[in-house]
């Protein structure tokens, strides 16, 4: 099963911090099926709810290089994550 995981940056707070980040997260990918479809591109935000599921997505989400990385993404700005499930 796949998963997709959407960051939407809302408002930069350090960019220091976001540096700090970018470089950390990059090595968090090891040993999850990792494929980039879309970094920084125009969207629009339309409507919905919660979004539930993606276990994939979590389990990246939640891992222990994942979880020292975005402490750093924390500090730089703020976002909104939302993981969908893949067909």
């Amino acid at each position: 099963m796949s998963a997709y995981v959407v960051f939407m940056r809302e408002k930069t707070l350090d960019q220091g911090e976001l540096d700090v980040y970018a470089k950390r997260a990059q090595t968090t990918v090891a040993g999850h099926e990792v494929k980039v479809l879309a970094f920084y591109v125009s969207h629009e935000d339309l409507e919905g709810a919660a979004t539930e599921g993606a276990d994939p997505g979590k389990a990246w989400y939640d891992s222990p290089l994942y979880r020292k990385a975005r402490e750093h993404r924390f500090k730089g700005a703020s976002y909104r994550i939302t993981v969908v499930d893949g067909l």
